[in-house]
């Protein structure tokens, strides 16, 4: 695997069903620590919702995931939305569902369908990105040497995280993860570059 899907927009749309309304937000997020200021905004934007269900992935090994149904019957909520970011092989993303209660019992194959629309329909409406996978390296050198290796980093497509110039200068960069061979096999013909 070289790519992954994302989304890199937020997006917005709603579904109803019997008077409750579903507001579908999907949003991109690559760290977990970013997704509760998300749902805290929502909880004020909509101080007389009743649900605030969300399904969200992370990374690229499949691990990273979570989903809630916020007081909904088991299974009816958080599952079906991160169905829906599933299908459409996403990861990096949040989606979240705001329902208005409208007074009629949906019951749970109701709120099954009604979560994963409102969830399917969110992501419909932002355009999905294809990215390359990265991996970071640490590149310490003569700063005298800068100029050669800005030059392999811009046409590679790496992308450098940080630097320091000091004595020597230290990167940080990100490679891309099917271009690693032929980057570390430029910086190790030149002299005096270690990489970690």
């Amino acid at each position: 695997m070289t790519h992954y899907n994302t989304i890199v927009q937020e997006g917005q749309a709603s579904f109803k069903d019997r008077g409750s309304t579903f507001i579908g937000y999907s949003f991109p997020l690559d760290k977990v620590e970013d997704f509760k200021p998300i749902i805290q905004k929502l909880k004020k934007e909509h101080p007389k919702a009743v649900h605030f269900c969300f399904a969200y992935k992370i990374g690229i090994d499949g691990n990273k995931f979570r989903s809630t149904d916020d007081g909904e019957p088991s299974g009816s909520a958080g599952k079906p939305i991160l169905g829906q970011i599933e299908s459409k092989e996403l990861t990096d993303v949040l989606v979240v569902v705001v329902r208005y209660f409208g007074g009629s019992l949906l019951g749970v194959p109701g709120l099954i369908n009604a979560y994963k629309s409102a969830a399917a329909m969110t992501l419909q409406v932002v355009p999905i990105v294809r990215k390359p996978i990265m991996i970071k390296a640490t590149l310490e050198f003569d700063y005298t040497l800068q100029n050669e290796i800005i030059t392999i980093i811009k046409r590679s497509g790496c992308i450098l995280l940080s630097q320091e110039n000091t004595l020597f200068s230290i990167y940080k960069i990100a490679i891309p993860i099917d271009k690693k061979d032929e980057v570390l096999h430029r910086l190790k013909e030149m002299r005096h570059v270690a990489i970690s």
